[in-house]
């Protein structure tokens, strides 16, 4: 079972599409993309995902790039 990667299409927009486009052609990753996450908050001040369903943010696409691989590496799923 691969790690599950979600994305509000509306943080894309704000530039973590970046972030999307380096995990999607992961073949260890499921990456996923939804309209809407509710965490408007976190949407409107940083780069976020939804990572096996806990939030992982940062301040740049590359420096969430980082958080999703490091947060994956530290909570494996098996």
């Amino acid at each position: 079972m691969n790690p599950m990667v979600e994305f509000c299409i509306s943080n894309l927009a704000n530039g973590s599409q970046e972030t999307y486009e380096i995990l999607e052609r992961d073949p260890n990753i499921d990456v996923l993309e939804y309209g809407c996450l509710s965490y408007c908050t976190k949407c409107a001040e940083s780069f976020y995902a939804i990572v096996n369903g806990e939030l992982v943010e940062a301040d740049s696409p590359e420096a969430l790039t980082k958080a999703i691989y490091q947060f994956i590496e530290e909570n494996p799923l098996w």
